[in-house]
């Protein structure tokens, strides 16, 4: 992500300057946040149903992780209700993730694995939207944006210890 404002010369050791690196414009700030808060804070404009999400789920993620997420060269994405307190727990979006956000971060960011951060906003919704609705989550009919992820109520929200250190502020619930 070249800077066209060209190269920052830094000061050396005492040899001279040294003609590395640029300024990080801005607009190049821009691209690289994308990250996504679990109370929504971050999420982009757009829009995803979970019937859009079921084609492009088969088209993009189902070699990976399955057909119905059951997992495959990938983890398993969807089932695991009611085994977290068992000696066999089975994570996964829908019995361990506290946060339906925290899903679109990681699926914007990280995904497909052979082309991450390639997927519109939109198809990130869809994707959401699918894999939710595979873990009993949401219904078929349903469509996710950025007003109404947030208040999508994960099965393991309450499953986590607020970290009680002095030093760590504890966002409001």
């Amino acid at each position: 992500l070249a800077d066209p404002s060209g190269p920052v010369s830094l000061p050396g050791n005492g040899l001279g300057p040294l003609a590395i690196g640029q300024p990080a414009s801005q607009r190049i700030l821009a691209l690289w946040d994308i990250d996504v808060r679990a109370d929504g804070q971050g999420l982009p404009a757009g829009h995803g149903s979970v019937r859009q999400g079921e084609a492009l789920f088969g088209a993009r993620c189902a070699a990976c992780h399955g057909a119905q997420g059951e997992g495959a060269s990938a983890d398993r994405l969807v089932g695991g209700q009611g085994s977290l307190a068992t000696g066999k727990p089975i994570r996964t979006v829908g019995s361990f993730w506290p946060h339906a956000t925290t899903l679109f971060d990681y699926i914007r960011r990280a995904m497909p694995y052979d082309a991450p951060q390639s997927l519109s906003a939109d198809e990130t919704y869809a994707l959401s939207a699918y894999v939710l609705h595979l873990n009993g989550i949401l219904p078929e009919e349903a469509e996710l944006d950025a007003a109404s992820l947030p208040k999508v109520r994960m099965p393991n929200r309450d499953g986590f210890i607020a970290d009680s250190r002095p030093d760590v502020p504890v966002p409001p619930r």
